[in-house]
């Protein structure tokens, strides 16, 4: 069973920046694609970023293109930087994991789901 935690959340001021990350707790040999949700209170959750298993492509959201940056260093650590945050960037991150096939935006085609990270960007 493929366990994820996330971590590096917390209350950072507008412009300010935020290292994510999220641990794979138990050692797979699958080439796991990994990806990063959010969920504003109210709103449904949706797509930051995702990476394939390689590590050579990334997807990311409109909202988060050129502040964000999902990054991977081996099969266990993922990593996403954030830049120039915005108090809309508020909400609880998720980190997911997709058994096959490259990172995708739909939450539906995930496997496994770490319990969550707040951020809070204030203004």
């Amino acid at each position: 069973q493929v366990q994820l935690v996330e971590s590096g959340g917390g209350l950072v001021q507008a412009g300010g920046s935020l290292r994510l990350s999220c641990a794979v707790s138990e050692r797979t040999d699958s080439r796991l694609a990994m990806g990063w949700f959010r969920q504003a209170p109210g709103k449904e959750r949706e797509f930051v970023a995702a990476i394939n298993w390689r590590g050579d492509t990334t997807y990311y959201a409109d909202s988060v293109k050129g502040r964000f940056t999902i990054a991977r260093d081996n099969a266990k650590m993922t990593y996403l930087q954030m830049n120039s945050l915005k108090p809309e960037d508020t909400a609880v991150y998720y980190c997911a994991a997709k058994s096959w096939g490259p990172g995708s935006r739909y939450p539906l085609e995930y496997d496994y789901w770490g319990q969550g990270t707040q951020v809070t960007v204030s203004s």
